[in-house]
């Protein structure tokens, strides 16, 4: 769904649509996790407001730009790609400013 079409839906089909990309950023979030050898921050809140962040921004933007930076243009750097999750930073160093995605020694990583 484009940004436009996003507007015309109704609240029922708007709550619809974020559960469903919330699911798939979910799902999206536990393959990765498994792929790399990564875990959500122990405080749950943390990747519960992140995924629905991305979620948003998939349904609006298109792509999953990360929620979590502040953007002069979401539609430009959703385009871009370099802060669509995982971000070029996670994919290079293991570095996720959201905290979604931690490495094992990092103090914040959950162990589940």
């Amino acid at each position: 769904l484009a940004s436009k079409d996003i507007d015309a839906l109704s609240p029922e089909q708007n709550e619809i649509a974020m559960e469903k990309a919330t699911k798939a950023m979910t799902a999206f979030t536990n393959k990765y996790l498994r792929n790399t050898g990564t875990s959500l921050c122990a405080d749950k809140s943390v990747p519960a407001v992140v995924i629905r962040g991305l979620a948003e921004h998939k349904l609006t933007l298109g792509a999953p730009l990360c929620p979590c930076r502040f953007y002069e243009d979401k539609e430009a750097e959703a385009k871009d790609g370099y802060w669509n999750c995982p971000c070029v930073p996670m994919r290079e160093r293991h570095e996720c400013h959201c905290m979604l995605f931690l490495t094992e020694d990092n103090a914040f990583a959950g162990t589940d």
